[in-house]
């Protein structure tokens, strides 16, 4: 089996599955359904297309930063500004970043690198608000989603992993699973149809764990107060092979 791995990063995110009205909400993980459309709309699929292949990918989805809740509070009026609208709320994560891990063939996979690379229609993390950030496409790996997230050194913001001190970061992961397994749970997030005239959305089975994940940024104490130490940020460093 083949992976794609993806990093979903933003100033905002917003992966609503029980929004209704005017009270529009955010899971703290990205959906099934909200990672597909993001597929679908690299592929240049409209809402109204079948989804096709897309229905048999395996997701996984890993928590590198968690991110802040955020709430915006809305008003409008109509156009002549003779009467209010409804109030509204609606919900984000700040600063939040996640591994995303899609397993499937590799023919499939391979596409969806190229869709995603010159997507068709605009991508966004949850909602049109909010574009991702930052390189999307981590590649390609052998193997399923539970190894490659496993595996995975950690991909927080360089600021988050250097204020982490240990070689080791504990992270939690959220995987499509079979409905029999151990300690799984239901999650009505599972795309039917995107069509706006009848949306429809099914149940899929998930594991919910964590796993230590090797931090990139770890320093070994002894070795960052030696001598031979290198600052990364001496400024004169540049001027070292200048003759």
């Amino acid at each position: 089996m083949t992976v794609l791995l993806l990093r979903l990063g933003a100033p905002l995110q917003s992966w609503g599955t029980s929004s209704r009205f005017v009270r529009r909400n955010t899971d703290r993980t990205p959906s099934r359904s909200g990672i597909i459309g993001l597929l679908a709309a690299a592929q240049g699929r409209r809402r109204t297309d079948e989804l096709e292949e897309l229905l048999d990918l395996r997701i996984g989805v890993r928590v590198e930063q968690p991110g802040v809740l955020e709430r915006d509070f809305q008003t409008a009026r109509t156009r002549d500004g003779g009467q209010s609208m409804p109030l509204s709320y609606r919900f984000y994560l700040a600063d939040a970043v996640f591994a995303v891990a899609v397993e499937g063939d590799r023919a499939v996979l391979e596409g969806l690198v190229q869709a995603v690379r010159r997507p068709q229609f605009p991508l966004f993390l949850g909602r049109r608000s909010c574009p991702p950030a930052g390189k999307l496409i981590q590649g390609l790996r052998e193997g399923d989603a539970a190894g490659v997230l496993a595996a995975e050194p950690w991909m927080a913001s360089p600021r988050v992993q250097r204020a982490h001190h240990a070689p080791t970061v504990r992270l939690d992961v959220v995987l499509d699973c079979a409905p029999d397994e151990p300690g799984a749970n239901l999650v009505r997030d599972d795309p039917i149809s995107f069509d706006p005239r009848h949306r429809r959305y099914g149940w899929r089975s998930v594991q919910r764990y964590a796993v230590d994940a090797p931090n990139p940024a770890h320093r070994d104490a002894t070795a960052a107060h030696s001598p031979s130490a290198v600052d990364e940020f001496d400024p004169m460093a540049i001027f070292e092979d200048v003759p």
